[in-house]
């Protein structure tokens, strides 16, 4: 299990995680999401023993990731930008991953065939998809038990992306690997990822069950006799309301049935409940989480 418990950086005066927790099971995908600067990479870099935290723990398998470098041997971490030595092929930087961990030859030529690489190939002539294949090869043959992506599918054409996902189920069924997805394509996510978390402002906002956490929000869509005030709506906890005259669009929290029960107390002509998706529950919270901060 991943555990992160009161986690802070700064960089400078900029303080960039702010007391963040955050518990992952073993064998899950995760996805992590959040705007631009809210230290998704940061985070990333902190659990891969990248960065050092001023305060927290990031603990694998009860091994701080920073402290222990054998557990890091365990984690294979896939940044948004890759950088590899001038000259290099991936023959060359092949020797560079058997030198520093348990490298699987089966795993190399098992993916480098996947994703239709050609060892000789130099690496700084590849396309940047192509370099992304490269990352995910040698992260994937190294054999980790916690996989990070830092914006996984960047450049990555449809079939790769299909042939990676398959790889990655595979991996979690026989293997139970963790992984861990930094995507903007929420889309993309919720395919894949049964558990999620999203950062805002240096902090989990909210993180758990993908599935559970979509149940608990619908959009109910009412529509009542005639227009009423948005006052009316003060019980429910509301993370996005809105009205174009008789219609009323609203996006609450809660078990289904008991805010139907509440809807039907207002007497209203009819209702119709629609579910949220992933990109839909991102952008209620974010917008719930500014209300609140209004107030």
């Amino acid at each position: 299990m991943l555990k992160i418990d009161k986690l802070y950086k700064n960089f400078g005066n900029k303080e960039v995680l702010k007391g963040l927790d955050l518990e992952i099971q073993d064998g899950s995908i995760f996805g992590l999401v959040g705007i631009n600067g809210a230290g998704k990479s940061t985070l990333l870099r902190i659990i891969a023993g990248v960065y050092e935290p001023e305060q927290g723990c990031v603990l694998f398998n009860d091994c701080d990731t920073y402290d222990e470098p054998k557990i890091r041997k365990e984690i294979a971490f896939v940044s948004d930008e890759q950088f590899y030595p001038i000259g290099s092929t991936i023959k060359s930087v092949k020797q560079i991953y058997e030198s520093m961990y348990d490298f699987s030859e089966a795993k190399y030529q098992k993916f480098l065939k996947m994703f239709e690489l050609d060892e000789k190939d130099s690496i700084l002539n590849l396309s940047k998809g192509n370099k992304r294949r490269v990352a995910l090869l040698f992260a994937l043959s190294t054999e980790p038990k916690l996989l990070l992506l830092d914006e996984a599918y960047d450049g990555l054409e449809p079939l790769i992306r299909y042939k990676f996902k398959q790889a990655l189920a595979d991996l979690i069924e026989d293997e139970h690997l963790t992984v861990i997805i930094s995507s903007h394509n929420l889309k993309e996510l919720e395919d894949i990822c049964d558990s999620f978390g999203i950062l805002e402002d240096g902090r989990m906002l909210e993180y758990g069950d993908l599935s559970d956490s979509k149940e608990n929000i619908n959009k109910y869509q009412i529509v009542f006799e005639k227009e009423i005030e948005k006052d009316a709506f003060n019980d429910f906890e509301i993370l996005h309301l809105e009205n174009e005259g008789r219609v009323y669009q609203l996006v609450a929290k809660g078990n289904q049935e008991e805010v139907l029960k509440q809807i039907e107390a207002m007497h209203p002509i009819l209702v119709d409940v629609l579910q949220v998706n992933f990109e839909e529950l991102f952008i209620y919270e974010l917008e719930g989480r500014s209300k609140s901060n209004d107030q």
